[in-house]
């Protein structure tokens, strides 16, 4: 927990009420981001973004495994965070625990969508291989590093770049299997296709503090917070999934206030986020 004086609280309130945040953003602008791309070798993806001073890493391991007899087409994606105890004192024992737990909650629901798959950012019928019989089995991991506020829109650009880093290794069925017999697959070491990353959203958090709500809360702001609601948000403008934190109750008209904000809000979070994502893989390269 954040302890500050009645002072400081005062003072986060009223410079939000007055659309001129203490670090001097106004209430509807993201701090910096930072992204650096292929940073765990032994990964098929990777990223490390930083929004200001939280900083959070992840990694995409892709492995060939069998679909589910309920999905027979298509592939499976897992989704888990840790918080590093080193990241925040609050992480240590079961304080990070049950934040990892309610972080990679979230991330599911709104990367993943319903267990349909309907509203999923990440398509898994691009991960099936041969229908009924082998799949890919995709576990992204996320790292909390270090925390001021915004785990959860840090964590999706995070996972967003390491998608766009990750490089699927390329599948020849070798011979058709007949019955339960699994077929002959040859993976090479040496062609990727690259990870179609057109349908995964960005996720805006938009923070109640007093009657207004902002993006990219820091820690500070975050313990003010009424309430808070992520929405995840796709290049085409859907929605593809929606949470909420805090235990104060939203008016309806308010919520579809907050999805259009953060609608427009998401634009410009995919142009810098893209063009951050671009520059690092430039990097990479050279």
């Amino acid at each position: 927990m954040v302890g500050l004086s009645a002072g400081e609280k005062h003072f986060i309130q009223g410079g939000i009420a007055q659309d001129l945040r203490s670090d001097g953003r106004k209430r509807l602008t993201y701090r910096p981001i930072y992204v650096e791309t292929g940073l765990i070798p032994q990964a098929n993806g990777s990223a490390r973004v930083r929004l200001g001073a939280t900083e959070v890493i992840a990694s995409i391991k892709a492995e060939l495994g069998k679909p589910s007899s309920s999905q027979p087409d298509k592939g499976k994606v897992s989704i888990y965070v840790d918080c590093s105890p080193t990241a925040a004192p609050m992480f240590e024992g079961r304080g990070g625990e049950e934040l990892s737990a309610e972080l990679s909650v979230a991330l599911q629901r709104c990367l993943l969508g319903s267990k349909s798959g309907v509203g999923a950012g990440i398509d898994p019928l691009s991960l099936s291989v041969v229908e009924g019989k082998v799949c890919w089995d995709l576990y992204i991991d996320g790292l909390v590093v270090s925390s001021d506020g915004n785990l959860l829109d840090a964590l999706a650009a995070a996972i967003k770049a390491a998608l766009s880093n990750t490089g699927i290794p390329k599948v020849q069925v070798a011979a058709a299997a007949t019955g339960e017999d699994q077929p002959e697959v040859d993976v090479s070491d040496e062609e990727f296709l690259q990870f179609d990353t057109s349908g995964v959203p960005v996720i805006v958090t938009l923070t109640k503090v007093g009657r207004h709500y902002i993006v990219d809360a820091t820690l500070e702001e975050e313990s003010q917070m009424s309430s808070a609601v992520s929405v995840s948000i796709n290049r085409q403008g859907r929605v593809c999934g929606m949470t909420k934190r805090g235990g104060v109750g939203l008016d309806p008209s308010v919520i579809l206030d907050m999805i259009s904000v953060a609608k427009h809000v998401s634009e410009q979070l995919f142009n810098k986020l893209d063009s951050e994502i671009s520059a690092a893989e430039a990097c990479e390269d050279d």
